[in-house]
């Protein structure tokens, strides 16, 4: 991890514990052959042969491109024709009345919270997001100078604890009077969990009581497109809609997982502002960060979603193709789950999504253990990530019965 100190310098911390827990699996597989193996470590989609998962659709897209699509500068905001794609990507059942919606590109969903963290707080500054979430938003903020804070994600009956992010938000504006909360919903990274429609009531009624303090509600929507019904996992979005102006929803669009488009680093951060004027005032906003970052972004990554969006049988292609994936996806966890219940393993509540989550108090050690078994799992805080979209439905029933077998 990279941080500021007192000093202004900056410190390094140790490695990233996925890429050596996932270096050692790959060791093993060399050592006695990968069907002797459990890769849970790996992050991207893969088929049943251990191949990650492209869209043959989304290639079709790529092969279209001519020079003058990736050669010259693109736009710092983004490509226009791109812009308006995100937008129908994410609102396909047309805007929630009453928002005013702008983008900017970003290097994929990464650079959405970068730049959400960066333009609506200072240095300083804390953000809020669960106890349970995605490691490197600690290390964008610490980049930027500011902290994470957490709130504990689910009670004792394993629902959403609104009153530990009541308590945990109040700490925060007690102290400054801006801050951004991350929720990453639906198939949230690392417990695949989602929020429902009273989740977000709960939490909105929440931030709300906050009438003199701004507050930035950054959603992550990394895994919107391998989570379920693509209607009915945007319905959420009309929950963000009439908010009072002091609350402001951004999304952070990603084409890492729905597009297959991991390399290409293409995203978006999307405002969903209450008026014109606070949105005009994002869009400059988000210009500049671009502009004082990474200037301009991946023109021919732009290219490829808008060109799938102009052209509906192509764009019809991906979704049936995207969707076939999904319910294999599905199936994996499905079957992790199913098998999970069976042997009694606790889990994390699991809906869909790349991840399930095992909470135990000693993961480190648990992890090891399982190397052992030629298991292997990511170490995080309070628990250990399987990877259900790298593994056979063979494997996701076999994992819950060897982990379980180092708690008994």
């Amino acid at each position: 991890v990279i941080f500021a100190n007192e000093n202004g310098r900056k410190s390094i911390g140790v490695p990233d514990k996925l890429f050596g827990v996932s270096q050692k699996a790959k060791e093993r597989k060399a050592e006695l052959g990968k069907d002797k193996v459990i890769d849970s470590t790996i992050g991207v989609l893969l088929d049943d042969e251990g191949q990650i998962v492209v869209l043959d659709s989304v290639m079709k897209a790529i092969r279209m491109l001519g020079p003058e699509d990736y050669a010259p500068y693109a736009p710092i905001i983004g490509l226009p024709e791109y812009l308006e794609a995100v937008k129908n990507i994410v609102f396909i059942d047309g805007v929630p009345e009453g928002c005013h919606v702008r983008a900017c590109y970003t290097p994929g969903g990464t650079g959405a919270i970068r730049h959400a963290i960066s333009a609506y707080t200072k240095p300083g500054d804390k953000i809020l997001t669960s106890d349970w979430h995605w490691g490197p938003y600690n290390i964008v903020a610490q980049e930027i100078g500011r902290e994470v804070a957490t709130y504990q994600l689910f009670d004792e009956k394993k629902h959403v604890n609104y009153h530990s992010f009541d308590a945990e938000l109040d700490k925060i504006l007690k102290v400054q009077d801006e801050t951004v909360v991350i929720i990453n919903t639906p198939a949230h990274n690392p417990t695949g969990y989602t929020f429902t429609y009273e989740d977000w009531d709960n939490v909105l009624s929440v931030i709300k009581k906050y009438k003199n303090k701004k507050i930035a509600v950054l959603v992550d929507i990394a895994y919107l497109d391998f989570s379920g019904d693509a209607h009915e996992y945007r319905g959420f979005l009309n929950k963000l809609a009439g908010l009072p102006e002091n609350i402001l929803p951004l999304i952070a669009f990603s084409a890492s997982k729905g597009y297959t488009m991991y390399g290409m680093r293409c995203g978006a951060i999307m405002c969903m502002a209450p008026t014109k004027e606070i949105a005009d005032e994002f869009r400059d906003v988000a210009s500049v960060e671009s502009r004082g970052s990474w200037s301009n972004g991946n023109r021919a990554a732009m290219k490829v979603i808008a060109n799938i969006l102009e052209n509906p049988e192509l764009y019809e292609e991906v979704k049936k193709e995207r969707e076939g994936w999904l319910v294999k996806l599905r199936r994996r966890g499905t079957a992790f789950v199913e098998k999970a219940k069976e042997v009694g393993l606790d889990i994390i509540p699991y809906d869909s999504g790349f991840f399930i989550t095992i909470p135990c108090d000693n993961p480190d050690e648990i992890c090891a253990k399982l190397q052992e078994k030629n298991l292997f799992t990511v170490p995080l805080s309070k628990g250990i990530r399987v990877s259900v979209a790298s593994n056979t439905i063979d494997e996701c029933q076999r994992m819950p019965e060897i982990i379980k077998s180092l708690f008994i």
